[in-house]
């Protein structure tokens, strides 16, 4: 039955935004850079937007039979986007701590993505495929953020340790 695999789906896009909540919550903790934790710590609330309106469109689902329109709110990382400044990079090692769970972030995000994009394709449920396409593109934008700063943190240590290619 459709409304039971969307059931499923909407049950494995809780957890894995819990579990990415939960990885900047952590983050945040143990960030040294006071401006890097403000970064992971509005990255875990958004994450948490997430879980609310996946719980709201479940309880939806199972009360009414079908799923709510997608109420679009806000843009991705709209508290963070004057916070990384050059500043803030300069600030973070490129071998550190911050620089590490970046990564790890990125590849986080990189499964939200395809997970979501996947379930988007596979769906015939104009409401479930909306759902999944906007979560995709929300997590789209954390993904092209972190890669940003990720590559802007690799070409600072290779610059800085010379470790560009002799042509």
């Amino acid at each position: 039955m459709v409304e039971d695999k969307v059931l499923e789906i909407i049950k494995g896009a809780i957890l894995l935004e819990h579990r990415g909540k939960s990885f900047y919550e952590l983050a945040a903790q143990n960030a040294e850079n006071e401006m890097v934790r403000q970064v992971f710590e509005a990255m875990a609330a958004e994450e948490g937007r997430h879980i609310e309106i996946l719980n709201e469109q479940y309880a939806h689902l199972k009360r009414e039979g079908k799923l709510k329109p997608v109420q679009k709110e806000g843009k991705p990382l709209d508290v963070i986007s004057g916070v990384i400044t050059q500043k803030i990079k300069e600030e973070i090692s490129a071998a550190g701590y911050e620089a590490a769970a970046i990564s790890a972030a990125m590849a986080m995000e990189e499964r939200a993505v395809q997970f979501y994009g996947e379930n988007a394709k596979s769906t015939d449920d104009p409401l479930a495929q909306e759902l999944y396409q906007w979560l995709a593109n929300w997590e789209k934008t954390h993904l092209t953020f972190l890669s940003q700063l990720d590559r802007e943190l690799t070409e600072s240590i290779w610059y800085d340790n010379k470790f560009w290619p002799i042509y």
